[in-house]
C-alpha cells in the first residue's frame, strides 16, 4: 500500500479498508490457484497409468496441465 501511494499509483482515503481489500483479492486469488491444482492432481491422478508407462515427467505434466486449466478460466498464474 506505501509503495503504491508514494508512486502515486493509487489514492487511498481508508488504508485500513483497502488493505481488507487487498487481503481478500490475494485470498481468492489463492483458493482458486488451490482449486486449479486440485482438479489437476485429480486429472493426473485418473490418468497415473497412461503417465507411468509413457515416462512422462509428472512435473511437466502437472505444469502443463495447471497452466491450461488456468487459462481455459481465465486466470492469470
Amino acid at each position: 500500500m506505501k509503495r503504491l501511494v508514494s508512486r502515486k499509483l493509487a489514492e487511498i482515503k481508508d488504508e485500513p479498508r483497502a488493505r481488507e481489500v487487498v487481503r481478500h483479492v490475494l485470498s481468492e486469488n489463492f483458493l482458486a490457484e488451490e482449486k486449479i491444482e486440485s482438479e489437476v492432481k485429480a486429472l493426473l491422478l485418473e490418468n497415473a497409468k497412461l503417465i507411468k508407462d509413457s515416462a512422462s515427467d509428472y512435473k511437466r505434466l502437472f505444469t502443463l496441465a495447471k497452466t491450461k486449466l488456468a487459462r481455459e478460466r481465465g486466470f492469470i498464474l
